[in-house]
C-alpha cells in the first residue's frame, strides 16, 4: 500500500509538468498533498513497530488490517528550503504562479508582507559564492549583518605612554569615541524571462536566475564602493570620503603619470597601514605604468603568474586590484579625475540588513515572466587613514 501511495503522487506530480491550466494545477497539489499525509501516516505506524516484529505483523500494519491499531496523529515535518521538493515548487511559482504549499513555506526564511516569496537557501547560497568568485572587490571588504540604525562605536585617538622621573607621574589622558550608523538602502534587480526559459529543466532554470542576478548585484554594489555616491540614496563611495591632508597626489593638467608619482604615493601612506593597503585602478591606467622604470633602470610594474597561472601585478611592490569602476588616466580631463588610490579594502564595511528577497508578474502581452530580486544594504568607510588617492587635474 506504501508503495502505491507513492507511485500514485509520482505520478500526479509528472502530470503536472504539462499541464499549463491554474484550476487542473491547484487540484493536483490538493491531491499531492493528501497522498504525502497518507504516506506520512503509513511510515509513522511502519516506524513505531518494534524492530523484532514478524513480517506479517509489519505487513499487516502497512495495509491497515492490524485489530485495535489506532493512527498515529499527523506530525508536520517542514521540509528543508535548500531540498528538492522545495526548489521545484519554487520554480513552480516562479514561472507558473502555482502558490508554495505552506508545510514547505514555513521554514524557507523571514518573510515580510511586500515579499512574495524568499529565494530558497540552495539558489541564495549560490548567489554569494558567484558573487565571492566573480567579484575582485567583495572578498576583499568586511561584511557586516547589524541591525539598521545601531550606532557602531569606533576609537579615533590612541593614548600615549610617556617616560617620568622617579616619584613623577603622567598626564591623565582621555581615551575619545565616536560612532558610526548603518542605513538600509533598496537595491532592486528585475529581469524578464520569456515563457520558454520558464519551461527549462530545474537546474538550467536556477542557473539563469543566478548568473542574472549576480551580474546586476555585484556591479551595482562594486560600482557604488568605487565612487563619490555621498550615502543619501546609496551606501557611501570610497571617494566620497575626503581624504587625509597630504594623502593626495596631484598630477597637473599639462603632466603625466612618472614614476615621482607613484613614490609620492607611496610616502603619504601611513606606515602603521602599509602591510594591506592596496593599489586600485583600470587595467588601462596599470598598463600605462607597466612600460616606467626607476632610475637604476628597473622596471616600477611587474606581472608575476601564481601558481594556478593568474596574473599577479604590483607596483614597486604593492598588489594592485584591477576594476573596471573608477576612470582611466587620460591626457586630459574635463574635471578632476581620481585616476589611481591605495586602499584597505577592509576597512570599508558593507552591511546587509535584508537578503535577497524575490516577487514576480507576468507580461500581458509577451507572456514573460517578470522577476525582480531585492536586498538591503549599507557600506561606507570606516577608517579613511589608509586612503591615498591620486588625482589627474584639469
Amino acid at each position: 500500500m506504501l508503495a502505491a501511495k507513492k507511485e500514485a503522487r509520482d505520478a500526479k506530480v509528472a502530470s503536472a509538468e504539462t499541464i499549463e491550466s491554474v484550476e487542473e494545477l491547484r487540484s493536483i497539489n490538493g491531491i499531492v498533498d493528501a497522498l504525502n499525509v497518507e504516506i506520512r501516516d503509513l511510515e509513522d505506524m511502519i516506524a513505531k513497530l518494534p524492530e523484532d516484529a514478524p513480517t506479517v505483523e509489519r505487513t499487516a500494519a502497512v495495509n491497515g488490517t492490524t485489530p485495535g491499531m489506532v493512527s498515529a496523529p499527523i506530525i508536520e515535518r517542514t521540509a528543508e528550503n535548500g531540498d528538492m521538493e522545495y526548489r521545484k515548487a519554487f520554480q513552480q511559482f516562479i514561472t507558473r504562479g502555482t502558490p508554495i504549499a505552506p508545510e514547505l513555506r514555513t521554514d524557507a526564511s523571514t518573510k515580510t508582507s511586500d515579499v512574495g516569496s524568499v529565494i530558497p537557501t540552495a539558489i541564495a547560497n549560490r548567489i554569494i559564492e558567484k558573487l565571492e568568485a566573480t567579484g575582485m572587490i567583495l572578498p576583499l571588504i568586511t561584511k557586516t549583518s547589524f541591525a539598521s540604525g545601531v550606532n557602531i562605536p569606533t576609537s579615533s585617538v590612541k593614548p600615549v605612554a610617556t617616560w617620568v622621573s622617579e616619584g613623577a607621574s603622567s598626564d591623565k589622558q582621555k581615551k575619545t569615541t565616536s560612532f558610526i550608523s548603518f542605513s538600509a538602502f533598496k537595491l532592486r534587480c528585475e529581469i524578464s524571462m520569456s515563457a520558454e526559459v520558464g519551461a527549462m529543466a530545474l537546474a538550467i532554470f536556477e542557473d539563469k536566475f543566478v548568473s542574472q542576478v549576480v551580474e546586476a548585484m555585484v556591479k551595482k554594489i562594486e560600482s557604488t564602493i568605487f565612487s563619490g555616491a555621498d550615502g543619501t540614496t546609496s551606501p557611501k563611495g570610497i571617494f566620497a570620503e575626503t581624504v587625509v591632508s597630504g594623502q593626495n597626489v596631484d598630477v597637473a593638467a599639462n603632466g603625466k603619470l612618472e614614476y615621482q608619482t607613484l613614490v609620492d604615493a607611496e610616502a603619504a601612506l601611513p606606515l602603521a597601514y602599509e602591510s594591506e593597503a592596496l593599489w586600485h585602478m583600470t587595467k588601462k591606467t596599470f598598463m600605462g605604468f607597466i612600460g616606467m622604470k626607476d632610475t637604476a633602470g628597473q622596471p616600477i610594474a611587474r606581472v608575476n603568474y601564481g601558481i594556478s597561472g593568474a596574473p599577479e601585478r604590483t607596483l614597486l611592490g604593492r598588489g594592485v586590484v584591477l576594476n573596471e569602476y573608477m576612470d582611466s588616466y587620460a591626457s586630459t580631463v574635463v574635471s578632476d579625475t581620481i585616476v589611481a588610490a591605495i586602499f584597505n579594502l577592509k576597512d570599508y564595511v558593507l552591511n546587509t540588513i535584508y537578503d535577497m528577497g524575490v516577487q514576480k508578474k507576468q507580461d500581458w502581452d509577451t507572456e514573460d515572466m517578470l522577476t525582480k530580486a531585492v536586498m538591503s544594504v549599507d557600506g561606507k568607510v570606516v577608517d579613511k587613514n589608509s586612503l591615498v588617492t591620486v588625482t589627474k587635474k584639469a
